[in-house]
């Protein structure tokens, strides 16, 4: 199942194996699912099914895709049009504490600038 030992111990690895009962979307090369520690009322992680480490491994094949995906759940969701905001962390000091690429989906408020 795993290839690695990175994919063997990675949390989001492991729940994409589970076939994670969470899932909001799922597709052969994409899930989607609430954040565990939301920050707006809706906030989503969409990530690629294959483990990627970050945003320095990623391809355009991976990120054209994705946020394909997340427009659309932006209209599910029902924050298109007020807004929201995507955000990528890309290792330890942009703040990225999976080491599995993953992007966030916020909205339903009122976004501030800076953001941290």
């Amino acid at each position: 199942m795993f290839t690695s030992d990175r994919e063997k111990n990675c949390i989001f690895c492991k729940l994409i194996a589970a076939g994670d009962s969470e899932f909001l979307y799922e597709d052969n090369e994409y899930v989607a699912m609430r954040d565990i520690n939301p920050q707006a009322p809706v906030h989503l992680l969409v990530m690629p099914k294959k483990h990627i480490s970050g945003l320095n491994d990623a391809v355009g094949a991976v990120t054209g895709p994705a946020m394909d995906l997340i427009r659309q759940l932006a209209v599910d969701m029902g924050i298109s049009e007020s807004g929201y905001r995507v955000i990528v962390n890309c290792n330890e000091d942009g703040g990225q504490t999976v080491g599995h690429l993953h992007f966030h989906l916020l909205g339903g408020r009122r976004m501030k600038w800076p953001p941290g």
